[in-house]
């Protein structure tokens, strides 16, 4: 058994996270920063951390006007003796967000913070500090892992109803107590905007939070902020940011979706004015990268990238992938040859070779997207496919090609304990892969579980693709499209790694918490 407590580590926290959250609450929903204001700064966005090593750990704030960041750390919340850090100038150019680097922090630490902002013409003038907790990465394995997924966030018009208590799926995995958050893209929808009321099929009425920027398709950078911004209007979301760190992906709807580097959009497209999506995608890592905490990207930097790998102590490192800024034009699938595939070459050999080396008992691969489930694509008018799969049960085609390699590699370069862990389709499910169901042979057996959405609305289940030969093994979806989260259907997933034993338990749960299906694999095994 694992050695690490469960529930409560964080638990004697709660009251004075929870207060923090309530105290700042922000003044005016989703507005920009008022340079005309008197007082002192405000944090009122909340804190959040994320990609914590064993030494190490960004935090994030968000200001109402210009301030200068300070962290303080404390082994205890009594902050006696705090160590602190000077973090950066928060202005217009950060849409006033800020993130600072902690290092040198002890592993596998319960490190407690707080944020002020001060006044950059009077660093005694500080706003009220806003606190928060994380744990760095143990480097001893009898400590255990235990992590939450799950994606797609405040999609097809279904936003913040307080009549419902707002995403409320936060306070169920918060109860879990994990170790971070990885959230499997779709973190906004950029392309949707929230209406004040939607319909109901039983003929109530959904009501929204609304904003100016999620009144229409996000276009500009000052828009893409604004949707990063909506969504920390939610008060479980920022007392959840402020206990659990973050690792993020992004998907397609951070910009529209389904896109690819390229795209133009239809003029037919009345919503647009800008065609060009490189333009909107420019925009939208830019306000991505203002408004996550990721190590490998910094706001406004034309270097950085979304894939990365998370060395999460000796039981677990997680490969996060980028599968839209590198892929091929959305077709049909059928190509015999594919070089560009879904990850690009350089990222697919850097997961080759990150893989490779890795030394951890469990290689999670983050994928933002699906492998056999099919997944179209018709907003071109034409049968493309969106994902991996395209429907054809037979020979590897199209982006299936990259995978078929990757599959092949870890199988030849005997590397162990890989799980596949996504979202993007809007209900959960478990698919085994199994080479003597498959057209393609050349690969060990593996698990893809899949969950979500945290807060959107839920469809029925994908088809598969046999090429892989996949198996589901659970699902729960509805049969009617869009289901509002007011209907159910909203999931995550767990994954418990035991210091002991090293078994890695995954669990797919309901918004509530409550499991519905759960699978023990074992360590040390290519395949499974």
């Amino acid at each position: 058994m694992s050695h690490r407590p469960f529930p409560g580590r964080r638990g004697v926290l709660r009251g004075s996270l929870a207060a923090s959250a309530a105290l700042t609450l922000p003044t005016a929903l989703g507005a920009a920063p008022a340079f005309a204001r008197s007082g002192r700064p405000s944090a009122g966005w909340g804190v959040q951390t994320g990609d914590v090593t064993t030494d190490s750990g960004l935090v994030w704030v968000r200001s109402d006007r210009p301030a200068r960041m300070v962290v303080e750390t404390s082994a205890t919340e009594s902050f006696r003796a705090p160590r602190r850090w000077h973090g950066p100038l928060l202005g217009p150019d950060t849409d006033f967000t800020g993130t600072t680097r902690l290092h040198g922090l002890p592993p596998g630490e319960q490190i407690h913070y707080r944020v002020l902002l001060a006044d950059p013409d009077d660093p005694r003038r500080t706003g009220e500090p806003v606190t928060g907790t994380f744990r760095t990465v143990p480097v001893r394995r009898r400590d255990g892992v235990r992590f939450v997924w799950s994606g797609d966030q405040a999609g097809q018009g279904w936003g913040i109803n307080p009549d419902l208590g707002g995403y409320r799926i936060y306070d169920a995995m918060a109860r879990l107590d994990p170790d971070f958050f990885l959230f499997s893209g779709d973190t906004v929808y950029a392309d949707g905007p929230i209406p004040e009321t939607a319909a109901l099929p039983d003929g109530s009425t959904w009501r929204n939070i609304t904003t100016e920027e999620k009144s229409k398709v996000a276009e500009t950078l000052a828009e893409f902020r604004g949707n990063f911004r909506y969504n920390l209007l939610d008060e479980n979301l920022r007392r959840f940011n402020a206990q659990v760190p973050v690792i993020v992906q992004w998907d397609d709807h951070e910009v529209r979706n389904n896109w690819y580097p390229g795209q133009m959009i239809a003029d037919t497209d009345s919503r647009y004015t800008e065609k060009r999506v490189d333009v909107l995608t420019a925009r939208a890592r830019r306000a991505f990268a203002e408004y996550f905490p990721i190590s490998t990207l910094r706001p406004g930097a034309r270097e950085g990238r979304v894939y990365r790998v998370l060395r999460q102590g000796p039981l677990l490192d997680v490969f996060v992938l980028d599968m839209r800024t590198y892929r091929n034009p959305n077709s049909p699938g059928d190509e015999r040859v594919d070089p560009q595939g879904i990850l690009g070459r350089e990222q697919l050999e850097w997961l080759k070779r990150e893989l490779a080396r890795s030394r951890a008992v469990w290689k999670v691969i983050a994928a933002d997207m699906p492998i056999g489930l099919v997944v179209p694509d018709a907003t071109e008018g034409k049968a493309n496919v969106e994902a991996v799969a395209q429907g054809d049960p037979g020979v590897p085609l199209g982006r299936e090609l990259q995978i078929a390699e990757l599959l092949r590699f870890v199988k030849h370069r005997r590397i162990t304990g890989t799980v596949w862990l996504t979202a993007d389709v809007h209900h959960t499910s478990a698919q085994h892969y199994q080479p003597s169901r498959a057209a393609f042979k050349d690969f060990e057996p593996f698990w893809e579980f899949v969950s979500g959405p945290l807060h959107a609305g839920a469809f029925p289940a994908s088809a598969l693709d046999g090429t892989f030969g996949p198996e589901r093994v659970f699902v729960k979806a509805p049969t009617a499209a869009n289901v509002s989260p007011a209907g159910g259907y909203q999931f995550f997933g767990e994954v418990d790694i035991d210091g002991d034993s090293g078994e890695m338990t995954v669990r797919l749960r309901e918004q509530d918490g409550t499991v519905l299906f759960t699978r023990v694999l074992q360590p040390g095994r290519v395949g499974q």
